[in-house]
């Protein structure tokens, strides 16, 4: 079989329309480009080369994982945030664009502790992927950062991105349940915690619920799990004018900040994702 880029662009496309997925032609484009290690440009420029049977056969089998629901950037084995390429594994959650609110409203606030102390300390709990802390530090180069979380596989795949990134030496993964194995006190603590009630987790696309790891989307009966653990010890691992920065659900705002504000915090800001759902709370000591 003899194939040239275009047209395995195009069978791909055509595949993914007739299996019924969501974006197929940007699904098409990302997969095809992200195995060929091509931008989007040389897809285009380079549209008439011809591929190898080793490529064509790359190409075909990522196609049927895509077709099983798999989505791209678990097929590709990462995913950019905040301009990070990082590795995926199977106990990470795959970072979405929206967190990337989180990171944006978390950084206003530390460039001002970082004019008041000169080095700061970030404490970001369930790391996964270090998404959140590594795009911090890489933004704010008077921070180090620890990331922890209850999985060994998110710690391997976290320290990995943090060298690739050359954040390493400022970076420090620590395997803990919420607060149990943490030591110290910080200028911000940051989560996205898993956040979706228990019972409607199954509802949710199979490319979340076949792929991404439970234990970063289930928060218990109502969501709310995750909240309460972290709002229970937060206080004692804070800085005295430190911030607390936390992801939630489109419909948790009021939940969450009533949660904090019963253990002694005040809400400094909410702010909203790319589709005008609550999406970060910031919360100070009271």
């Amino acid at each position: 079989m003899s194939a040239t880029v275009a047209d395995m662009l195009a069978e791909a496309r055509r595949r993914f329309t007739e299996a019924g997925i969501a974006d197929p032609a940007t699904d098409a484009r990302l997969l095809v480009a992200g195995l060929l290690k091509q931008s989007s440009t040389e897809l285009l420029t380079r549209s008439a080369e011809k591929l190898s049977p080793d490529q064509i056969a790359m190409i075909s089998k990522a196609l049927e994982r895509r077709l099983g629901h798999e989505p791209v950037h678990r097929i590709l084995g990462e995913r950019e945030f905040y301009g990070l390429p990082l590795q995926l594994s199977a106990e990470t959650l795959e970072p979405r664009p929206d967190t990337e609110i989180l990171v944006d409203t978390v950084l206003a606030y530390l460039k001002d502790l970082a004019k008041a102390h000169g080095d700061l300390h970030i404490l970001d709990i369930g790391t996964g992927t270090g998404a959140i802390c590594l795009a911090l530090l890489s933004e704010c180069p008077e921070a180090s950062g620890i990331g922890s979380d209850i999985s060994a596989d998110a710690l391997g795949t976290a320290r990995s991105n943090a060298e690739r990134h050359g954040l390493q030496d400022r970076f420090h993964a620590v395997q803990s349940s919420w607060f149990e194995n943490i030591r110290g006190s910080f200028h911000a603590i940051v989560s996205n915690p898993p956040y979706i009630a228990s019972n409607v987790i199954h509802d949710l696309a199979p490319e979340v619920t076949k792929f991404d790891p439970v234990a970063a989307l289930d928060g218990g009966p109502d969501g709310l799990d995750a909240y309460h653990a972290i709002a229970k010890d937060a206080a004692r691992f804070m800085r005295p004018d430190g911030v607390l920065g936390l992801e939630i659900g489109y419909d948790q705002r009021n939940d969450v900040t009533a949660i904090f504000e019963a253990k002694g915090f005040r809400c400094l800001k909410s702010v909203k994702d790319y589709g005008q759902n609550d999406r970060a709370l910031m919360f100070a000591l009271a």
